[in-house]
């Protein structure tokens, strides 16, 4: 048994990001199954003063899926989305964006049912990860429009498929799942709009990180050891280090900027490497 336990952990820890995400959606699911109705303390409510009992709703909800559909759907997108995301972006970013997104999801969901009773219908609740990966399906779509994919036998740009989406969640608000499509746009949203600011040179999901790592940092604070004096060569108090890191991001925003404008075809075969690179 620990021989298997020290194997899972292993590729656990070989995969990249958004696989984790993955991974952990599948067993959450499959932890859940003989616990299906006993799972609301873990599902967001539409109704605002339940919610406020509940707060950490707002992000365990993406972790939970209706059915075996539910989440295949789910985790097939966030796979072919996350090798794409993942080859220009950092991994912290794809976090920012999915959490984000969940977050917004839940929000414009519990707003709904608040503000216009008289669409959304009575008291509902709200589970699965679709709002997250809207995020992140979004986003790419708004911040690389031309970029062209393959689908079936022709190529399309990510900003028709981005765009069907949309269309596709907004006729869904008249249908049996109003909720769970208002959470989709929500996520559609924070997408775009994380998207539109990173071409401005801001980075909208910056405050959230820093306070995640905090959270981060407050478990790992009682595992640390004693403190090292650590000498490093320093250059008006920066270290090489950092002005790599700093030249490198500069040269990825230009070939991203090349990208959004022209498509991935249009760089060449060192840029293509260079990204590459940089992705691993």
């Amino acid at each position: 048994m620990g021989t298997i336990v020290q194997d899972l952990k292993y590729k656990f820890s070989n995969l990249n990001v958004l696989e984790k995400i993955i991974a952990i959606n599948v067993v959450v699911f499959i932890l859940s199954l003989p616990f299906k109705n006993e799972l609301g303390w873990l599902e967001l409510p539409s109704n605002l003063s339940e919610f406020i009992t509940k707060p950490w709703t707002i992000i365990s909800y993406a972790f939970l899926h209706f059915d075996g559909l539910h989440i295949l759907f789910n985790m097939l997108w966030l796979y072919f989305l996350g090798r794409m995301f993942l080859n220009l972006f950092s991994p912290k970013m794809a976090l920012n964006i999915y959490f984000l997104g969940a977050i917004f999801g839940g929000i414009l969901f519990i707003l709904g049912y608040n503000l216009l009773p008289s669409l959304f219908g009575g008291h509902s609740r709200l589970l699965g990860a679709s709002a997250a990966v809207r995020a992140l399906l979004i986003f790419l779509c708004a911040y690389m429009p031309n970029q062209e994919v393959r689908f079936f036998t022709f190529n399309i740009k990510l900003w028709y498929i981005g765009l069907g989406i949309v269309v596709l969640d907004v006729f869904g608000l008249f249908g049996v799942n109003s909720g769970g499509n208002l959470a989709h746009l929500g996520g559609a949203i924070l997408g775009y709009v994380y998207a539109k600011q990173l071409h401005t040179g801001s980075d909208i999901g910056k405050g959230f990180e820093r306070f995640m790592d905090k959270i981060v940092n407050i478990f790992k604070s009682s595992k640390r050891g004693p403190l090292k004096t650590v000498h490093k060569n320093k250059v008006g108090g920066y270290t090489k280090a950092d002005f790599n890191e700093f030249n490198t991001q500069k040269k990825i925003d230009v070939i991203l900027d090349k990208i959004s404008k022209s498509g991935y075809d249009s760089l060449t075969s060192e840029e293509k490497e260079f990204l590459f690179r940089a992705g691993k």
